[in-house]
């Protein structure tokens, strides 16, 4: 069971970056998967998730990110979209126990670094 994390890099203030979670050894259709980032010195926060059905949670509130999933390529994207200094972070994805988002328990893959700074 494995979730690889992608697209992570340096982008100025404004840029945009789309991150990617490639899911394998397991049925990607049936769980739910989230988002969290960890900056520098800080916890980890949830970004958003994407249950088994589609239906989206968004804990950080901004309309600049958007999360999507392609059942077919067991893959979910993150769109970030005016990405600024303070979205710098390692991104992580994650898989929820079931289909739903919200669970306490993960399984987390490994992050991807996400530099904002011109």
């Amino acid at each position: 069971v494995q979730l690889q994390a992608s697209g992570g890099g340096l982008v100025q203030p404004g840029g945009s970056l789309r991150l990617s979670c490639q899911a394998s050894g397991f049925i990607f259709d049936d769980y739910a998967i989230a988002w969290f980032r960890q900056a520098p010195g800080k916890e980890r926060e949830g970004v958003s998730c994407i249950s088994r059905s589609g239906l989206i949670k968004d804990y950080l509130d901004k309309g600049r990110f958007s999360i999507s999933r392609d059942n077919a390529k067991n893959t979910v994207y993150l769109q970030m979209n005016n990405l600024q200094p303070e979205d710098t972070s390692v991104y992580y994805c994650a898989r929820e126990v079931g289909m739903w988002c919200g669970s306490e328990d993960k399984l987390w893959g490994q992050g991807t670094l996400v530099t904002v700074s011109s």
